[in-house]
């Protein structure tokens, strides 16, 4: 059963009467009804608001990584365990090919239902997730293959138990390999990008984000409750972080966007995927032309280019 957001019902009136018609083989008020239906999606989806995508990057239907990589490679195989502590289903990672080109896949998984969730936790990594992820990334640069890394994540884990195996130190030591791993490498934003919790798969020669994806330091909920103690304000709170990714691409933070399908990857999961891979091996393709030198300097250049200051003659009277 699909799930529909509150402004998404005319469009599931609109398809159930598609699906009506398509019984009684009406094929004439079937494409009445497409047409009715492509107006309203373009006038709904062209006029979204920044609270409303926040809703979309966090739909039921949404895709998540595991979807995409079951949908985009072929001959696969999964990469287990940090081997240190233990295997983080929070964290996914994959071997196989995109297309002709053979590629290591890392990816955030939330899990749907119940047991799959409290098995993912709901997204969340731990930090052996993070050590897991980086022992793929470093088998990708053994073999020099691209690697493509989907976020997906409310955050990192904050409980105890990735206190104590140190959280901090494994998102950072992941900022510092994958900022000097020497294999192409393109992150995408799939869904939600969450605070160092996405970071730490986020540094890349390419980092793209989804159209209704968004990316952040805290999530609205979060940045209501400090400022505002006030559930209630998280639509002002999403508003005010610029966390979409048209908002990120003006502020020149991302590369680029992906065009998901209008109507949402969660309605037309083959059409966003194959937007995904299109996407990777075009840009697979280009950085692979560049030399390893230049590949890396034009990364150091991008990653030391975020932030601005201004130098003033005269110090502020108080």
């Amino acid at each position: 059963m699909a799930t529909y957001l509150d402004f998404e019902y005319k469009i599931k009136f609109i398809q159930e009467d598609i699906i009506s018609a398509q019984v009684r083989h009406d094929h004439a008020a079937v494409e009445e009804l497409k047409k009715k239906l492509d107006k309203e999606v373009e006038k709904i989806y062209k006029n979204l608001s920044d609270f409303q995508k926040l809703q979309l990057a966090r739909h039921l239907d949404r895709p998540y990584a595991l979807d995409y990589i079951n949908l985009i490679m072929k001959d696969k195989y999964e990469i287990h365990g940090d081997r240190h502590f233990r295997d983080d289903a929070a964290i996914i990672c994959y071997m196989g090919y995109i297309g002709d080109e053979k590629v290591v896949v890392i990816g955030e998984q939330k899990g749907r239902g119940t047991k799959n969730k409290l098995k993912r936790n709901f997204g969340m990594p731990h930090p052996e997730g993070y050590r897991k992820a980086l022992r793929a990334a470093k088998l990708a640069e053994k073999f020099n293959l691209p690697l493509l890394m989907l976020i997906d994540t409310p955050g990192a884990y904050p409980g105890i138990g990735a206190e104590e195996r140190n959280q901090s130190e494994a998102i950072a030591r992941n900022l510092l390999e994958l900022a000097e791993l020497k294999t192409p490498t393109i992150s995408v934003v799939i869904g939600e990008g969450g605070s160092g919790g996405a970071l730490a798969i986020g540094v890349a020669d390419k980092f793209a984000m989804m159209r209704y994806s968004i990316f952040s330091v805290i999530s609205p909920e979060g940045c209501a409750a400090i400022l505002w103690n006030d559930p209630k304000k998280v639509e002002t709170a999403t508003n005010a972080l610029k966390i979409t990714s048209q908002d990120l691409m003006d502020l020149d933070l991302i590369d680029d966007i992906i065009n998901e399908p209008l109507i949402g990857a969660h309605r037309e999961k083959e059409a966003a995927a194959a937007a995904i891979a299109d996407y990777f091996l075009k840009e697979v393709k280009e950085l692979k032309a560049m030399s390893e030198e230049e590949r890396m300097d034009v990364r150091y250049k991008k990653l030391t280019k975020p932030g601005a200051f201004a130098e003033l003659e005269t110090l502020p009277q108080a």
